[in-house]
């Protein structure tokens, strides 16, 4: 097969998200293209065995590789209730291997099967391939004498599982070895188990021949960009491309944020690297890791604060505040289902209208998106270079998609990345400075505490255009509010311009799909099988200075988003007599490549 897609299901205690990782890392070290999805239950610790326990890793891999897949070739379930959710996940032709000894009646009984044929039950086709493996007792005779207590032993069975797939795949496990050395190196009374479970699942496949069919992935002799790579998820590629913008720009990092899903990971990364000068600080409530940031702005630092929708919805004001003040900072924003606590561990795009509207009064920010988990680096990074250079929030949006998905990462080295230049002050304003004064492109200079010469007062208030002190002055409130404006609409010309990106064939020149942020692999996937062109945006306040003319040159525009619409709506206040269709999923999953594919073509 050129690619093929595996969905690793059990009870979230399973350990499937490091199964699924580890089979990931193979896959990649071979030279595989990978794209993963791991799909958390949002409960914190369902009952054992039940249908809201559940918990999936997805991984797709091989060459052509775009999206984590719409449907498993190979669905591994540890139990009853990971089967009955993850049925809708599978296609005609796939191969299911099921932990026997987790489809007891009691199981059964817990995942709500209505009769002791679960196969039958969910109405699985007679081309699906079922494998029955006694996991949990396989794993118990495997280590009946390691040492370890019958719930450890119990827990190593998705390495069992891990071994048996690596032999479905042909995939060698000594790298498998290595990376659990690394994993429990903490523990390494641990180590010897799990290798050996693994192993013995490796030759389980290989000595009962099972019968299945054995699947091999096409050789990727696709050229290889040069350089390091590793597989990065999005969160921890954000970290890094604040930890290196920093650096590129001479500043001090400083994060205040407060633990949110998904986007914890950024502070939990952060927090690990004060050896590259970086500070961080967990405050008490969202409203409080905002303000520590922007103080951290005023003081000199590059600022940043991390959240998700309901945060961002606290952040408000004190955003302002930095709108106001005009100072820079940098907030990123992991999506996730909302409103209110909603779906905190699936994926959404719907804090889009939040993010460009989302405060009181004329309140401009720059707003950008990410795209894939590996180029959360590249945004992090422009994030922080447009915020330092042009004195103002910027909002990054990524999602719990990208956050906890990965894909390969071209290291850069620093020295290859773009240079910073924050706004400074000039010699002349010494003495007589004050947070009014604007260079050519209308940027407010920054000064900050320490600085000999540059005393001044900044605050929330408007201030006067010319003087920076406190005015309630009508025409000078337009002034400054068109003047903050301006300051946002400028960036545009110092972002690219917007891409149209087609397949190798395209057979419809009319069509133009139209996405966002995260779906971008879902649209070029879609757009290759439709044989069209695509436009993709990651910088959204201000749109790309080309965004009209790309818009003009197509019959048919079709915006996509997992959201009811915000993209499209924006885009239609910008551009309002130029027509657009929309599709949207409000699912909490990625799109499926198919439901795009369907509607484009009418079906």
């Amino acid at each position: 097969m050129q690619s093929v897609v595996v969905r690793f299901v059990g009870d979230s205690g399973d350990g499937m998200q490091l199964t699924g990782n580890l089979f990931s890392s193979l896959s990649a070290i071979l030279g595989d293209e990978i794209s993963t999805f791991p799909d958390f239950p949002a409960e914190i610790r369902a009952p054992q065995g039940t249908l809201g326990g559940v918990s999936g890793f997805q991984v797709h891999l091989g060459k052509g590789v775009y999206t984590p897949g719409d449907k498993a070739d190979v669905l591994v379930a540890m139990n009853a209730a990971a089967l009955k959710v993850n049925v809708e996940h599978i296609h005609a032709h796939s191969i299911v291997i099921c932990d026997t000894d987790s489809f007891t009646a009691k199981d059964l009984e817990k995942a709500l099967y209505k009769t002791d044929n679960p196969f039958t039950e969910l109405a699985l086709p007679e081309s699906v391939q079922v494998v029955p493996v006694a996991l949990t007792s396989l794993t118990k005779e495997s280590l009946k004498d390691s040492g370890l207590d019958q719930k450890a032993i119990v827990r190593s069975k998705n390495m069992f599982a891990l071994g048996l797939v690596c032999w479905l795949f042909d995939r060698p496990i000594e790298n498998a070895v290595k990376f659990l050395e690394d994993k429990f190196k903490k523990k390494p009374a641990l180590i010897a188990p799990n290798v050996k479970v693994l192993t013995d699942g490796y030759n389980y496949g290989q000595n009962l021949a099972l019968s299945v069919n054995q699947i091999r992935i096409e050789a990727n002799t696709s050229v290889k960009s040069e350089g390091r790579h590793a597989s990065i998820a999005g969160n921890k590629a954000t970290a890094w491309g604040l930890v290196a913008a920093a650096e590129k720009a001479g500043k001090k990092l400083f994060l205040g944020s407060y633990p949110i899903t998904p986007a914890t990971d950024i502070l939990h990364e952060l927090s690990t690297l004060k050896s590259c000068g970086v500070m961080t600080v967990q405050a008490e409530d969202e409203i409080a890791g905002i303000c520590t940031a922007i103080g951290a702005s005023f003081a000199g630092d590059l600022a940043v604060t991390t959240t998700s929708g309901p945060g961002l919805s606290l952040k408000g004001e004190a955003l302002g505040l930095a709108v106001m003040a005009e100072l820079p900072l940098v907030v990123v924003d992991v999506q996730r289902g909302g409103p209110s606590t909603g779906l905190p561990t699936k994926t959404e795009q719907t804090d889009l209208l939040q993010a460009l509207y989302g405060r009181n009064g004329e309140c401009p920010a720059v707003v950008m998106a990410a795209s894939t988990p590996a180029n959360c680096f590249d945004f992090a990074f422009m994030a922080a270079k447009i915020a330092l250079e042009n004195m103002t929030p910027v909002v990054l949006l990524t999602d719990t998609y990208l956050a906890n998905g990965t894909s390969i990462w071209n290291v850069p080295s620093l020295n290859g990345l773009p240079e910073i230049h924050p706004q400074g002050v000039l010699e002349e304003h010494k003495g007589q400075y004050n947070p009014a004064l604007r260079d050519e492109n209308g940027v407010r200079y920054w000064a900050y505490p320490g600085m000999e010469g540059y005393n001044h007062r900044n605050i929330g208030l408007e201030r006067d255009a010319e003087k920076g002190t406190i005015s309630t002055n009508p025409a000078n409130h337009e002034k400054m509010t068109l003047a903050r404006a301006a300051k946002v609409k400028q960036i545009e010309n110092r972002i690219p311009y917007l891409n149209v990106w087609q397949p190798e064939v395209v057979t419809d020149k009319e069509t133009l799909l139209v996405g966002w942020g995260s779906t971008e692999g879902h649209l070029r996937a879609a757009a290759t099988e439709l044989g069209c062109s695509l436009a993709h945006f990651n910088f959204i306040n201000p749109l790309p200075r080309n965004t009209r003319q790309v818009l003009e040159r197509y019959k048919r525009i079709v915006v996509c988003e997992l959201n009811c619409g915000q993209f499209v709506a924006y885009l239609r206040s910008q551009f309002p007599e130029i027509k657009m269709e929309q599709f949207n999923r409000m699912e909490g999953q990625p799109f499926q490549v198919s439901d795009i594919v369907s509607y484009v073509k009418g079906c």
